[in-house]
């Protein structure tokens, strides 16, 4: 996984260019934060970490209820006008995405927003692509991928049927 880090950053440091430096990495709790930290630092940014908890702005909120570990979103500093990378670690339905953007811009208005994943999977529901990823992987639709815990470990699971959340 350290390779696809360090892919990920070479190709963010050749999209950025000079505008590196003021680039703000946005992880999307939990496991886009641990990613993001781990970019962050690869990319030695010295512009401060901000994480988004999107648990309000997810659009199956109704149906399955709020997460029991909502948290608060930290971005200590303004949006507008900044170069943002949004990062998660993994990028499937692209719902998590599109709540965490509607989240992103009620805080102000960047001047661009790139997507960076750690895995993106087959199963998009939404037109939403990522401009930087780790590993693509083709499972199974009972299949689900995750992150489990800081130091980047990576299961993948076969998922109870049942109707719930997905990424």
């Amino acid at each position: 996984m350290a390779g696809w880090l360090d892919r990920m950053s070479r190709e963010i440091t050749a999209a950025c260019g000079e505008r590196l430096p003021d680039l703000l990495v946005v992880g999307i709790h939990t496991g886009g934060v641990h990613v993001a930290r781990a970019l962050r630092a690869r990319l030695a940014l010295q512009t401060p970490l901000c994480a988004l908890d999107i648990s309000f702005y997810r659009d199956d909120f109704q149906r399955i209820g709020l997460h029991p570990r909502v948290g608060r979103s930290e971005l200590p500093v303004s949006i507008d006008d900044r170069e943002i990378l949004l990062v998660d670690d993994v990028l499937y339905s692209g719902r998590t995405v599109r709540a965490a953007l509607n989240e992103l811009f009620d805080y102000g208005r960047p001047a661009r927003v790139m997507l960076a994943v750690l895995i993106e999977r087959t199963g998009h529901e939404l037109p939403i692509r990522a401009d930087f990823i780790g590993r693509s992987m083709d499972l199974a639709h009972d299949q689900r991928v995750r992150l489990a815990s800081p130091a980047l470990d990576l299961e993948v699971l076969d998922r109870p049927h049942r109707s719930g959340r997905d990424d």
